[in-house]
C-alpha cells in the first residue's frame, strides 16, 4: 500500500468518523426537538407577555450599506409582540443613503447624544429619535467595523438585555418573546439565547412581515436553505442541549447585557465576532465556575437575505472560515484543556476537526478520487469507498435535516417546496458543497491577514417595500 492510500483510508475514516459525530448530534437533538413538537407554543409566550419578570430589552441593528432592507428590518421589529423595548439602529458610516431612509420613513429627529463608555469604539457624530415610535433610535458613528458598530449600539442602550440583529433580516412578531423565555424561567441562568435562522429568498414580504414562505428560483439560494438546515436543526440543537454551544448566529441573538460587559464586549480584531464573543463567554463561566448556561432555542425565527451570487457568497464563506480560524487561534489554550470541561474536550477539537479542516481533507479527497477512477494512480476501489462517504457524508445528513425540518416545523407550507429541498440535499455533494469546501480553504489562507472589515454583499433587496409606516 502506497503512501497516497494510506492518506486515502485516513480520508475515509476521518469522514465516517465526522459523520457518526453528526448522527450522535441528531440523536442527543431529537428528543428535544418531537418535545417541541408537541407544545402549545401560543400558550406559553401569552404567560410571558403579562409576566412581570419579563425583562425590558435592548434590540440593536448594527448597519453598514442597508439602503435597500434596513426600513422593513426596522418595521418588523416595530410589529414586535413583547411588553417593553427599544431598537438602536447604528449606522456605522454607510456609504449609501442607510440614514436618510430611516430619517425620511420614521420621521427621526435629532437629539442630545448621551452614551455610556463600556466600550471603546469609533467616533459618535449624533443620534436621532423618531417621532412616530419613541422607542426607536438611530446613532450615526465614523466605520470601525460590525464589532464595534455593536459596542456602541450596547454603550447606548439602556436595558438589562440586548438582541443582536443584522440590518437586513427581519424576525417573526414572538421571536423575542421566544428567545427570552428560557431567559425569564430560568431567572437569569440562562446568560445568551439565538434563535433559528432561515432564508427569506423567495419569500413574499409586506410591510416587514413574511407573509408567504416560497423557495427561491436560483439553485445557489435554494442550497443554503438546505445548509441553514442541517446547521441549525442538527448542529446547533446538539450542542445547545449539552451547553457546549459555541455559536449564536450573528443575525439573530440575545445576550445578557452585565456578562458582555464583565468579558469586554465584542472583539474588533475579528471576522467572527459573534462565534468569539460565545467562546469568550464561556470561558469567563467556566473560569468563574458558574452554573450559567448558554442556549439555542430553534422555534423562534430570523428571515436573512442570503447571497444570490457565486462573488457574494464566496466572500462571505471565505469570512466566515476565516472568524472561524481566528476564534479558535485566539482561544487555543483551551483546546483539550479538561479546565473547560466539554467546551475543551469536545467543542473546540470538534470546530477545529471537523468545522474547520474538514474542508482541507474533502478537497484532498477530490483529488484522490479524480486521480483514482480516471487516472489509476490509485486503487479504484479506494477511489468508490471514499466518493459513497463523501456522498453519506454531505448529501444525505443534509436530506435527513430536510425530514427534521417537514418533521417539526412545516414553515414551507406545499409538499413540492419540500420535494425540491430533498432533491436539492441529494445533489449537494456534486456540486454546492465542492464550492464551498475550496472557498473554505482560501478563507484558512486568508485567516493570516490582519485587515478586518464589513463583508460587502450585493443586496437584491428581498426586504424592501415602498409601503407606508
Amino acid at each position: 500500500m502506497n503512501a497516497i492510500e494510506i492518506i486515502s483510508l485516513g480520508i475515509i475514516v476521518y469522514m465516517l468518523a465526522a459523520g457518526g459525530i453528526y448522527l450522535v448530534l441528531f440523536l442527543v437533538a431529537g428528543p428535544k426537538i418531537n418535545r417541541e413538537k408537541k407544545l402549545n407554543r401560543t400558550e406559553q409566550i401569552e404567560e410571558i407577555m403579562i409576566n412581570k419578570d419579563t425583562y425590558p430589552i435592548s434590540v440593536l441593528v448594527p448597519a453598514y450599506n442597508e439602503e435597500a432592507g434596513v426600513a422593513s428590518t426596522v418595521r418588523s421589529l416595530l410589529s414586535l409582540n413583547y411588553p417593553q423595548y427599544e431598537i438602536i439602529v447604528v449606522n456605522d458610516g454607510s456609504t449609501d443613503k442607510t440614514s436618510e431612509k430611516l430619517m425620511d420613513v420614521f420621521q427621526m429627529k435629532r437629539i442630545e447624544l448621551a452614551a455610556r463608555s463600556y466600550f471603546k469604539t469609533g467616533k459618535l457624530t449624533a443620534a436621532y429619535q423618531s417621532e412616530l415610535h419613541p422607542h426607536l433610535y438611530l446613532i450615526e458613528k465614523e466605520n470601525g467595523g460590525k464589532a464595534d458598530a455593536l459596542n456602541a449600539g450596547v454603550n447606548f442602550s439602556q436595558y438589562p438585555y440586548f438582541a443582536a440583529i443584522d440590518g437586513d433580516s427581519i424576525l417573526e412578531k414572538d421571536a423575542l418573546l421566544k428567545t427570552m423565555k428560557p431567559i425569564i424561567d430560568s431567572s437569569g441562568r440562562v446568560t445568551a439565547t439565538g434563535g433559528t435562522v432561515r432564508i427569506a429568498n423567495g419569500c413574499k414580504i409586506v410591510k416587514g412581515e413574511v407573509t408567504e414562505i416560497k423557495l427561491p428560483k436560483r439553485p445557489l439560494e435554494v442550497m443554503q436553505i438546505v445548509e441553514y438546515f442541517r446547521a441549525f436543526l442538527i448542529g446547533r440543537l446538539g450542542f445547545s442541549r449539552a451547553n457546549i454551544l459555541l455559536i449564536i448566529s450573528g443575525a439573530f441573538g440575545v445576550f445578557e447585557k452585565s456578562r458582555v460587559i464583565k468579558v469586554g464586549g465584542y472583539n474588533t480584531n475579528t471576522v467572527g465576532e459573534d462565534m468569539e464573543l460565545i467562546v469568550r463567554i464561556h470561558r469567563s463561566i467556566k473560569e468563574e465556575k458558574s452554573n450559567q448556561r448558554i442556549e439555542y432555542i430553534q422555534d423562534p425565527v430570523c428571515w436573512t437575505e442570503a447571497p444570490s451570487t457565486i462573488a457574494s457568497l464566496r466572500a462571505q464563506r471565505i469570512r466566515w472560515q476565516r472568524g472561524l480560524a481566528e476564534t479558535i487561534w485566539i482561544h487555543r489554550k483551551m483546546l483539550f484543556n479538561p479546565k473547560y470541561k466539554g467546551i475543551g474536550m469536545f467543542s473546540m477539537p470538534y470546530y477545529l476537526f471537523i468545522e474547520l479542516l474538514s474542508a482541507v481533507f474533502e478537497v484532498i479527497g477530490y483529488g484522490i478520487i479524480i486521480s483514482g477512477l480516471l487516472f489509476s494512480f490509485v486503487d479504484t476501489d479506494i477511489a468508490l469507498v471514499m466518493l459513497l462517504v463523501m456522498i453519506l457524508y454531505g448529501s444525505l445528513l443534509s436530506s435527513l435535516a430536510v425530514l427534521l425540518e417537514e418533521w417539526t416545523y412545516h414553515k414551507y407550507p406545499d409538499v413540492k417546496s419540500i420535494f425540491i429541498l430533498y432533491v436539492y440535499a441529494l445533489t449537494e455533494i456534486f456540486w454546492y458543497r465542492i464550492l464551498a469546501n475550496f472557498w473554505r480553504v482560501q478563507g484558512l489562507i486568508y485567516s493570516l491577514r490582519k485587515k478586518h472589515a464589513w463583508g460587502d454583499m450585493e443586496r437584491k433587496g428581498v426586504f424592501s417595500d415602498d409601503t407606508p409606516t
